[in-house]
């Protein structure tokens, strides 16, 4: 299959979204603006990045993490990484946190902890509809491909998502918009 190469740049994805109030989002592994590392591809492995976070709204009840690559060929752009129902207590997530293949086949046998090793989140389906961190694959010899990485700070504990843990990213980004009251964000890209 073609790559289109004169398709339209997307947009950043949170500019057509009602604006927020923002708060810092730090890594040990991306930097905003620059390539990913090996490690936060699917070719170097699918190892999700670490990343902290803070200056949050004291009247969040959760976080919602997500990354998302708005400039992948297909409609809808393509999701790597949705977890719901972090608690306020945790501002950060280690290195390595995403699953192995072999957890991720596992998981649709049984419930496998989360990807961010955080008991009470909730790890939602990824755009190939698995669970956790996918790396970053653009196909080759398309245009560099954005992979914004995202913190909402929301309204409420526990999203009521519509399909439970099924729910698709897309799903759970439009159930988050009304909730949301800040939102963090840190850009990485990546070529191949």
């Amino acid at each position: 299959m073609a790559i289109d190469l004169n398709r339209p740049v997307a947009p950043d994805p949170y500019s057509v979204l009602p604006p927020l109030p923002k708060f810092l989002l730090t890594s040990d592994d991306i930097r905003d603006g620059e390539p990913l590392a090996l490690p936060q591809t699917a070719e170097g492995g699918n190892v999700s990045p670490q990343l902290a976070w803070s200056g949050f709204p004291e009247a969040t009840a959760s976080f919602l993490l997500s990354c998302f690559d708005p400039d992948a060929p297909r409609e809808g752009g393509m999701w790597h990484w949705m977890v719901a129902d972090i608690p306020t207590a945790v501002t950060s997530i280690t290195s390595g946190s995403a699953r192995s293949m072999v957890r991720a086949v596992a998981s649709r046998f049984f419930r496998a902890g989360p990807s961010t090793g955080i008991d009470e989140s909730v790890d939602l389906p990824n755009g190939l509809g698995g669970p956790g961190y996918l790396g970053a694959a653009p196909p080759k010899g398309d245009r560099v491909h954005r992979y914004f990485f995202a913190v909402a700070a929301l309204d409420v504990a526990h999203l009521e998502l519509p399909h439970g843990r099924r729910t698709a990213p897309a799903l759970v980004a439009a159930t988050a918009i009304p909730h949301a009251i800040a939102r963090a964000v840190l850009v990485g890209t990546f070529q191949r």
